[in-house]
Parts: C-alpha cells; sequence; structure tokens
C-alpha cells in the first residue's frame, strides 16, 4: 500500500512494499545495502529500526528513473551529443 502522506514514517520493509506498489521494485534487502554503502535514500533510527520519510524515498526513487523514451537507441543519441 502506498502511504498517502509524504511525511509518513515506514520502516525497511513497508518502503520496499510501498514502492514497488508505485511502480518503483526493490528489495528490503538492496536498501539495506544501500544504508550501508551509501546512494539509498535518507533514513532516520528509531529504537535500533530504520525509519525511512515516503516523501523522501518515493523522491529517491523518482531520481533513479531516467526520461522517457521510444527505442533503446536514444539513450545513446543523448549521450553522444551531450
Amino acid at each position: 500500500m502506498v502511504p498517502n502522506t509524504d511525511d509518513a514514517l515506514l520502516t525497511r520493509k513497508a518502503v520496499a512494499e510501498a514502492l514497488t506498489a508505485a511502480g518503483y521494485p526493490v528489495a528490503s534487502a538492496t536498501l539495506a545495502t544501500k544504508a550501508t554503502r551509501g546512494g539509498g535514500p535518507p533514513y532516520a533510527i528509531f529504537s535500533a529500526k530504520a525509519l525511512y520519510r515516503w516523501g523522501d524515498s518515493l523522491a529517491w526513487a523518482r531520481k533513479l528513473t531516467s526520461a522517457t523514451r521510444c527505442s533503446t537507441s536514444e539513450r545513446d543519441a543523448q549521450r553522444d551529443a551531450g
């Protein structure tokens, strides 16, 4: 289930489930790895559990998503032009 407010605090498992339901498939194990290595959404610790703000998590997923394209060759053309 996708939270209805950006300020909702979710456990790592709940964030993975909500992001997947929103169309961004990610495993809680991936979030755990990113929490140790970097590159994941921001989180806070409460009572030894990681808590993620829904709005931050969704923004993180959106930032990692490419622009829409109609063919695989568009990526190459954009890279070569840039």
